[in-house]
C-alpha cells in the first residue's frame, strides 16, 4: 500500500511538471490565485513545477524558417499565399519565407502582446504584418519594376516594415526571402517575356556592331601606323642617303657582277 502510495504521488509530481527544452525560452502563466498573470521572468532550459492553473509556453530562441505557400508540403496545409497589386492595379500572388527568433529578454512581451503560442503568432500576426507591407510597397510599383529590378528591393523594404514593427515585442525578423516567382495572368507573363527578348536581340545587335566598328577602326590604325612608319622610313633615307648605301653594303654577299660598265656595285668614291 505504501509503495502505491508513493508511485501515486510521483505520478502526480510528474504531471505538475512543465519542460522548456533546448532553444527555447519559457514563459509561466498562472492563471489563479494571488500570482495569476504573466511571469516578467523568462524560463531557461529545464523542468518547473506547474501546478493546476500554471502552463509553460515556449518560444524559440534559435532560427526558424517557414514559408508561406500554396503548396501543402510547406507551412500550413492551406493556401497561405500573398495576394497583392501593382500600381495599375493588376493582381498577383507569391510565396514568400520568413526566418525569425524570439528575443530572450523580450519574450514575456511578446507573449503579453499576442497570448498564443510562436506557432500562431507566425500563422497570424506576422504573416498579416508581412501581407499589410507587401500591399502598400506593391501599389507604389509597376509590374515590370516588381518582376524584374525591383524585385528585391520591393521584399527588402517589407522586411524594414515588419523589423520594425515588431522589434519592440521581441520578435525577430531576420530575413524575407521569395519563395519563388511572382505569379500573375499568364497574357501579362507572355508580353514581359517577349518584350525580355526583343530587348536581349537589341543589345546582342548593338554589341554586334560596337565590336565591327571596334575591328574596323583597328584595322585603320594598323594602316595608319604602317603607312605613317614608312613615311618616316622614307624621310629617314632621303634625309641621310649614306644610310640606304650602308645596307646595300651589307646585304652584299662580296660576288662582282660580270657586267658593270667599269663601275664598281654599291660603293662609289667620292672624286
Amino acid at each position: 500500500m505504501k509503495r502505491l502510495l508513493m508511485v501515486g504521488a510521483c505520478c502526480v509530481a510528474l504531471a505538475g511538471c512543465g519542460q522548456v527544452k533546448p532553444g527555447h525560452v519559457g514563459i509561466k502563466v498562472n492563471q489563479y490565485g494571488s500570482g495569476a498573470g504573466v511571469s516578467d521572468q523568462a524560463l531557461g532550459v529545464g523542468t518547473y513545477f506547474t501546478p493546476f492553473g500554471t502552463t509553460i509556453y515556449e518560444y524559440p530562441v534559435f532560427t526558424n524558417t517557414y514559408t508561406y505557400s500554396t503548396n501543402s508540403h510547406e507551412g500550413n496545409a492551406d493556401n497561405e499565399e500573398f495576394n497583392f497589386q501593382d500600381k495599375s492595379g493588376l493582381a498577383l500572388a507569391a510565396d514568400i519565407g520568413v526566418s525569425y527568433s524570439v528575443d530572450a529578454s523580450r519574450a514575456s512581451i511578446l507573449f503579453q502582446k499576442y497570448r498564443v503560442p510562436s506557432e500562431q503568432i507566425v500563422s497570424g500576426p506576422l504573416r498579416n504584418a508581412i501581407r499589410d507591407s507587401l500591399i502598400t510597397r506593391a501599389a507604389q510599383l509597376n509590374i515590370d519594376d516588381i518582376y524584374g529590378p525591383r524585385k528585391a528591393e520591393l521584399l527588402s523594404n517589407v522586411q524594414k516594415d515588419v523589423q520594425r514593427y515588431f522589434a519592440p515585442f521581441g520578435l525577430r525578423v531576420e530575413r524575407l526571402f521569395w519563395a519563388g516567382n511572382v505569379r500573375m495572368p499568364d497574357s501579362v507573363l507572355a508580353q514581359i517575356n517577349a518584350r525580355i527578348a526583343n530587348e536581349q536581340h537589341a543589345l546582342a545587335a548593338q554589341a554586334q556592331v560596337a565590336t565591327v566598328q571596334a575591328e574596323a577602326q583597328q584595322r585603320i590604325a594598323q594602316a595608319e601606323g604602317e603607312a605613317k612608319a614608312i613615311q618616316v622610313q622614307g624621310d629617314s633615307l632621303r634625309t641621310n642617303p649614306e644610310v640606304l648605301r650602308l645596307r646595300a653594303i651589307e646585304k652584299w654577299d662580296g660576288h662582282l657582277p660580270q657586267v658593270t660598265s667599269g663601275a664598281t656595285p654599291f660603293i662609289e668614291l667620292n672624286k
